[in-house]
């Protein structure tokens, strides 16, 4: 099974991955980023994009990715990944149903005032102006289909560890 961690910077999913892998037998994390950071390693270069994510590999390679390490080590990857394009959600979950693997998603969300707080606090770059462009694509997603194609859990008021405890209830309910 996959437990997908979706929401837009700032929500909690780097945080809170680790803490439901904790909640969750037999779970490992996988961070879907890294499969766009080996492409953006690619010599000489893909076509420029501003997100990895518009690269068409790289989502049926999430799907390969995920598929074979779950054949390898059977259990649960919980991926903490921001995808906020409907399409590109499709083609993941199409993929992975593909492959009969269930996925339960969740978007981890917080209010716009929240989110802008903790990302001037970020330790990985005060007001990154890159994490800051996400906020309105997010709002825009959340508005028109992302938060009717998963349980939301809204983090603005919780621990991530509040957060980790829903997330692995829902999950074994």
């Amino acid at each position: 099974m996959i437990v997908w961690l979706n929401g837009t910077h700032g929500a909690g999913k780097t945080t809170t991955s680790p803490l439901v892998q904790q909640l969750i037998p037999d779970s490992r994390v996988f961070d879907a980023e890294k499969v766009g950071e080996t492409l953006m390693d690619i010599t000489p270069g893909l076509p420029e994009t501003d997100n990895f994510q518009h690269w068409p590999p790289w989502r049926p390679l999430v799907v390969e990715t995920a598929r074979r390490v779950l054949d390898y080590a059977g259990g649960t990857l919980v991926v903490p990944m921001t995808v906020l394009v409907e399409q590109y959600w499709r083609e993941i979950s199409a993929g992975l149903a593909q492959h009969a693997i269930p996925v339960r998603h969740f978007v981890l969300h917080a209010d716009q005032d929240t989110l802008r707080g903790r990302i001037a606090g970020d330790t990985l770059g005060p007001n990154s102006p890159f994490r800051l462009q996400y906020l309105e694509p997010y709002a825009e997603a959340a508005r028109t289909w992302l938060h009717s194609e998963a349980k939301v859990v809204d983090t603005t008021h919780l621990t991530p560890a509040q957060a980790a405890q829903q997330i692995a209830e829902a999950v074994r309910s």
